[in-house]
């Protein structure tokens, strides 16, 4: 069954466009162009993916994210103008999945898109994530053995950098605040958690042998969080 994609903008021309870009891919799409009918839809259709506007004239769509996660946990894409880290990071903290500032490429959005698909195809198969082995480019992790080699030699890891790594590779493609690593790695325990996390990241990279501008696995979204690429 095609997956049936929704697209929530104000903006006729875009919905149109993306509906068209959307549907070429052999996709289904439906599309709305406010808060009330995104949430109507969203619950009745149960669609895929959401593709959120921020800007919508009845509700700020990070509303439109906090009502829906209340009752469902579809994979949400945010494209907006809102290009400031804090809007940002308030739309992935309020349970948003990945963030495309306008103009995007649309070329892009539907990759971001796949990932997503590929994710959900995964979370079908009934193995419990802690069990897989992930294998990203050069780079092998075992997440039940907590083990990790690289180019076939195996890394020492500490246990929270053992632990920042994995985090991201089961959310491969998505982006992570630095608030929401923080809190599955330390629980919110620290004062300083934000501070730690750059020092286990910082100290991860080297590790993993990252130029910091061109990076293999972990990509830094400026002011915002990581996220690991996708294989």
């Amino acid at each position: 069954m095609e997956p049936l994609i929704l697209v929530v903008d104000d903006e006729k021309s875009i919905r149109s466009f993306l509906r068209v870009s959307i549907e070429m891919q052999g996709y289904k799409c439906i599309d709305a162009s406010d808060g009330t009918n995104a949430l109507m839809l969203a619950v009745s259709q149960n669609p895929d993916i959401l593709i959120l506007d921020l800007g919508l004239p009845d509700m700020d769509g990070v509303e439109v994210i906090k009502k829906l996660r209340k009752v469902s946990q579809m994979p949400i894409i945010i494209i907006s103008a809102r290009g400031h880290d804090r809007e940002k990071i308030e739309a992935l903290d309020a349970g948003a999945d990945d963030y495309l500032t306008k103009p995007f490429s649309v070329p892009e959005l539907l990759a971001r898109m796949r990932v997503i698909l590929r994710h959900k195809s995964i979370e079908n198969i009934p193995n419990e994530m802690d069990s897989l082995i992930f294998r990203i480019k050069d780079l092998i992790i075992d997440a039940d053995k907590h083990r990790v080699w690289l180019n076939n030699l195996e890394i020492r890891l500490t246990p929270n950098e053992f632990k920042v790594l994995v985090l991201l590779a089961k959310n491969q493609g998505k982006v992570l605040t630095h608030r929401y690593i923080a809190e599955n790695i330390w629980g919110g325990m620290l004062s300083n958690d934000t501070q730690s996390l750059r020092v286990s990241m910082g100290n991860l990279r080297r590790k993993l042998g990252e130029d910091p501008s061109q990076p293999q696995y972990i990509i830094t979204e400026i002011g915002v969080g990581y996220r690991m690429i996708d294989e």
